[in-house]
Formats: C-alpha cells, structure tokens, sequence
C-alpha cells in the first residue's frame, strides 16, 4: 500500500473557501499532519499546547500570511470569543482551520456562538476504503494494528500493544485533566481498562458502578467524557412497533479496535467503526440525517447494526467470523423492512452471494470497501 492522501481533503479545500473549518477527532489520528499538509498552512500554526505559540494567541499575535492554522485551542476557555473575532476580523481570503481531540461542538465555554461561520468535519481513523485495502493479507494488517496512523503504519503488533498502553495514560492523564474536573483519574483508568471487554453487549452502568465502586451518575459521567474525547461511542438501538424492538439499552465500542481482544467482538467494533466514519462524513460533508443504530426485539432476534436516515432503516448489516448461511434475524428484520439495503459480512469467509431475500453475502473488504 502507498502513501495517501486523507479522505477528507477534497472537503476542507472545499470548505476552507467559506469558512472556518473545525476538524475535530481522536487524539493521533493524524488532524495536526494533515492539517499540516495543506498549502501555507505551517507559516499559520499555532498550537495552545506549546507554550510560545500560546502566549501569541493569548497576545493576539497572529502569523502574516493568508492561513491560520490553530491547534488544541479549545483548551482555552475564551476559544469561541477568540475564533469570533480572528474571523470577523479575517482580511479577506484567509483560511482559518481549527483542530481538535475532543468534540468541537461540546466544549463551549462563552456565551458568544459562531453559528454560521464554520463547517464541522470529523476525521477517523484508517479504513478499508481509505487505504485501497483489496487482500485478505492487507484486512487482516487492519484488524490486528487498529486503524490509528503510527501503530498501521509501523506494522508491528508488540510496537501497536506499545502505543495502545502509552494513548491510554495520555488520554487519561492529559486530554481529560485538561478539559475535564475529574479527581478519581485510578478508577476512570479502571474504566477504561474494562471496555475492551464490554464492546458489542449491552452496557449497564449499574454493573460497572458495582465494580468501580461509585456512583450511577459517577460512571455516567465518565462515560460521557470519553464520547467527548473520542475514546468509545455508544451505538443506540432502532426502535420500531412494527417488530417489537428494544429501546433502552447501548452498544459501546472503541476507535482503537486492537485493544479488543476477542477476534469476533473486535470483527464487530471494526465494522462499527467503518460504519460511524461513513455516517459521520454523509452528515459532515453532505449533510444527510444518518444515524448508526443496531436492532434488538423483546424475542431476542438481533442484528448488528442498522444506519437510518429520518428515522427509516436503509441499511442493515450482520457481522460473522466464519461464513454460513443468512443470520435468521437478518432475515426477519428484511422481511419487516424490504426497502432497506442488507448485508451479511464475515471475517474469514470467500463467498459472494445474493440470496432469496435480497441479502448480499460477501467478504468485509468488499462491503467495508464501499463506504469511505
């Protein structure tokens, strides 16, 4: 495989003519690089966390030059007022890009908005489609080093482990004590620490407060902060009174997929991953009403995951480690839904088949390889 260019740069060329564009993501999921890549964007850089660079934001010197590039700044607490004015005030033709590791959108801290003066992009990590994967040898590199820049690319599974341990405690000791009032940071890494074995099932904070030992609202709490951050997200189910589906429980699953140490539960958060990326881009760059859910009713029938736009199921998508035959479920839920696009993907599995009810059957690459 060779050197790429990032999914979303057609996007926030695009968008950069308009706007402001926020690029938010993952802490190393490669925001800084390819922000960094764009024309004039290095003359422009500003990053809160160097401490240089911060006393010129904090003094309003801004770099000459038509692009300014501000990195980490929403660890400033006045960054909305600060961004309001640089872009009001912007010559004309300036390029104002603003990266970040945690949701753009959720840390607000003055009262001033910037609705309307930018565009929200969300950066993923690796994929299937991004990366041109076509062998069986190149998706199996994927799922065992996680789709994170340095850990792929370095190509070596001890080296990924390595990285995998060093991100946690950045996360936990940098990332959430920079944003977040947390005084217990022993127990959220016993979270953390404890979602690898979670992923796919349904999450009952009850159980984890029992474990930790906190409150209810406690672990709630953290949960919602390692959203915020990009450490996991939590796919909700798709309720309908046509099939009796459950409503109140999540799925969790995790950006570093490696981490996961069961081959078909990290199959799963794999292709939850790829899902979320390209649901995220249709809503970011296209602007379409997708969400990604998965299906459970009260007989216990269960498919993975379903992605609905206003709230109608148009894609609906079984995950297995061996081939076989269609999933029973899946079956029922197309039955239900005929409309709705369905696909059985397995991990190790070579055929490519349409069956009598519509369902494609196929290798993941060749479905994960259709979406961005």
């Amino acid at each position: 495989m060779k050197i790429f260019r990032r999914y979303l740069l057609p996007q926030v060329e695009k968008d950069l003519k308009r706007k402001m564009v926020f690029l938010a993501g993952a802490r190393q999921v490669g925001k800084t690089t390819f922000g960094l890549s764009l024309p004039g964007a290095r003359a422009g850089y500003l990053n809160w966390d160097i401490p240089e660079h911060r006393a010129r934001i904090l003094k309003g010197e801004l770099p000459p030059g038509p692009f300014w590039f501000f990195d980490e700044i929403h660890k400033y607490r006045a960054w909305r007022n600060f961004l309001k004015g640089a872009y009001d005030g912007r010559p004309p033709g300036q390029k104002i890009l603003v990266t970040g590791s945690a949701r753009l959108d959720f840390y607000r801290y003055s009262g001033d908005s910037l609705q309307g003066r930018y565009h929200l992009l969300r950066l993923h990590p690796l994929s299937v489609a991004e990366l041109g994967i076509r062998s069986s040898k190149d998706f199996q590199q994927l799922f065992r080093l996680g789709g994170f820049p340095e850990p792929f690319f370095g190509g070596s599974q001890v080296e990924a482990r390595r990285w995998s341990r060093e991100y946690r405690n950045l996360l936990i000791r940098e990332e959430v004590t920079s944003l977040e009032r947390i005084q217990d940071l022993g127990n959220l890494e016993a979270l953390v620490l404890r979602l690898p074995e979670l992923v796919g099932s349904p999450l009952s904070i009850n159980a984890l407060r029992e474990d930790l030992g906190v409150s209810f609202k406690t672990v709630a709490n953290w949960l919602s902060v390692l959203e915020r951050l990009y450490a996991l997200f939590r796919v909700p189910p798709f309720g309908s009174p046509r099939i009796r589906a459950v409503k109140k429980s999540t799925k969790p699953y995790l950006l570093d997929w490696a981490l996961v140490s069961s081959e078909p539960a990290r199959f799963e958060n794999l292709v939850a991953c790829h899902l979320l990326k390209w649901v995220h881009f249709q809503q970011d760059a296209l602007g379409r009403d997708l969400d990604l859910r998965f299906f459970r009713d009260r007989d216990g029938r269960e498919v993975d995951f379903v992605v609905t736009e206003r709230e109608k199921p148009i894609l609906a998508v079984e995950c297995k480690w061996f081939e076989g035959e269609i999933d029973k479920s899946l079956r029922y839920f197309k039955s239900h839904f005929p409309g709705c696009e369905a696909w059985q993907i397995t991990a190790t599995g070579k055929k490519d088949f349409l069956s009598k009810e519509g369902i494609r059957h196929c290798p993941a690459p060749l479905f994960l390889g259709s979406l961005v």
